[in-house]
């Protein structure tokens, strides 16, 4: 009989083959990780068009999210994934052609928030194939100079491979999309949350201010049948009305304001002493066409925050002039005007006083206009009141705005000179303030055959919490000689007046003010 022992269990153990398996791909893991890191941190980043900036975006090895650098202002991040990479956006320039053809577009520009999304997407996906790129093959070449053996690159390139494949898996876990609308600020930007709510806060506000102006702006035709009671301007003689705006600065309830008027007023042209615009830029310029829908003549001078390209885009309206040394007759009334010599759009770039000679200069280059003419024009239009001081004695009448000032005042040789305030309430960016300014314009009365002007109605709408619309008529007796003169002051000067007359030879007759 053949007996079968049991076995002893004195052979070798396998416990030390399975710790040399083990050390030995830890060690490739770490040589692949060492190379991958490298290689990505030396060459892991991209330069990519992010709307109308240059950026460069990178992922680092420091934790999961995203941040953006908006050097020198600071930078914002954002804790929208998990795991071990960060994604590094960097803002490095404007690049002045594309924000050129993007300002220069509409379409463009309402689709901008689009446009920079689109382009990160794409660039986030080039970089995490240039970067998955550069993380296998620094992997590989470490492990080939450092192992010696052919098949160890490739074993080092399916172990980054692998890893990358768990650190997009985690991240897509992980996705908090919530995130992007809770951002960390450092830098100055840590101000950016109280300028969003400003801006917040601009936009309610004017939303509020729109609804209340077109119940105000409707309010005009109620006040205008009172005032066809009042007795008429001309002394039986035929009238022509002509309304005079300024500084609309693109707020669309002035233009309904003087569609409104222009029509229950039933005026015979609009004259318009500038300031259009607020920046001259061509996206704005989509709100002039309206001019072109009056229905009446419409006369416009450059103002300084108006560019070439907006008298352009004015003078292409079909009922639109353009007067730059140059003049133009509506209803009989014979009409002269000059654009502003500066063009100004930043109000905090300088000094208002510091083109007054060039103001001047351009003045006595009018005046040398006006003196070749046959007769003097009934109206001179100019922007800036400074130009029309070169005028006084030479011109009855000179129509102005800038100020945002209404005043009504003459020179030392009788020229009476009318500056009108705000018929945009100084623009969209006097919402800003804590009262925007009142919208105003004034519709003329001038004797049809002599030109002379004979009564004014200043109209005036409250700004933003004001519920009051007013009308106020004023006769204008046939004056000798000037009894007022303003002074140098004056026409530059932009503290707020009652609208009065500064001659005192109006005579109000207000109509009730209406909410």
């Amino acid at each position: 009989m053949v007996r079968v022992s049991e076995p002893t269990g004195t052979g070798p153990s396998p416990w030390p083959g399975r710790a040399r398996v083990g050390g030995r791909w830890a060690l490739r893991v770490l040589i692949a990780l060492t190379g991958a890191l490298v290689a990505v941190l030396l060459f892991g980043r991209i330069s990519a068009p992010i709307g109308p900036f240059d950026a460069t975006l990178a992922f680092r090895p420091t934790g999961g999210g995203a941040s953006v650098a908006v050097p020198p202002l600071g930078a914002l991040s954002v804790d929208v994934y998990d795991g071990p990479l960060h994604l590094d956006v960097a803002l490095q320039q404007v690049d002045q052609n594309r924000a050129r053809a993007l300002a220069n577009d509409p379409v463009r520009l309402a689709g901008v928030v689009g446009e920079v999304s689109a382009d990160l997407r794409a660039a986030v996906v080039r970089l995490a194939w240039t970067t998955a790129g550069w993380a296998i093959a620094g992997a590989a070449l470490t492990s080939l100079v450092i192992t010696r053996r052919r098949r160890e690159p490739v074993i080092a390139a399916g172990v980054t491979a692998a890893m990358l494949v768990g650190t997009a898996g985690i991240g897509a876990a992980t996705w908090r999309p919530q995130a992007l609308s809770q951002p960390t600020y450092t830098g100055l930007l840590v101000n950016a949350t109280s300028l969003i709510g400003s801006a917040e806060d601009i936009v309610a506000r004017f939303d509020a201010y729109r609804a209340s102006l077109e119940d105000l702006v409707g309010n005009v035709g109620t006040l205008y049948s009172a005032l066809s009671a009042l007795p008429a301007p001309a002394d039986g003689g035929e009238t022509v009305a002509l309304l005079h705006v300024s500084d609309l600065h693109l707020n669309p309830a002035g233009f309904d304001l003087v569609a409104q008027v222009a029509e229950q007023f039933g005026v015979d042209g609009v004259l318009d002493s500038g300031d259009i615009t607020d920046w001259g830029s061509e996206p704005e310029n989509q709100l002039i066409t309206s001019v072109g829908t009056l229905g009446v003549p419409y006369v416009y001078v450059r103002g300084n925050h108006d560019s070439a390209a907006t008298a352009a885009l004015v003078a292409a309206q079909p009922n639109a002039t353009v007067l730059d040394s140059s003049s133009v007759t509506v209803a009989g009334i014979e009409i002269v005007g000059m654009s502003d010599p500066r063009f100004t759009p930043d109000k905090s770039t300088g000094d208002d006083d510091a083109g007054d000679a060039v103001l001047y200069e351009s003045g006595e280059e009018l005046l040398k206009f006006i003196r070749g003419l046959p007769e003097p024009p009934a109206i001179t239009l100019v922007h800036n009141p400074k130009l029309g001081r070169p005028l006084d004695g030479d011109v009855p009448l000179v129509l102005a705005g800038h100020t945002h000032e209404r005043r009504v005042g003459r020179f030392d040789e009788g020229t009476l000179l009318m500056v009108q305030g705000s018929t945009g309430g100084a623009g969209l960016r006097a919402l800003e303030g804590e009262y925007p300014e009142p919208l105003t314009c004034s519709v003329l009365y001038l004797d049809a055959e002599t030109g002379r002007l004979q009564a004014y109605d200043d109209i005036t709408l409250g700004g933003l919490g004001e519920t009051e619309v007013t009308i106020q008529r004023r006769t204008v007796p046939q004056q000798e000689g000037g009894d007022s003169t303003p002074d140098d002051s004056t026409p530059g000067d932009s503290t707020p007046g009652d609208g009065a007359p500064s001659d005192g030879t109006g005579t109000g007759t207000p109509a009730s003010p209406t909410g």
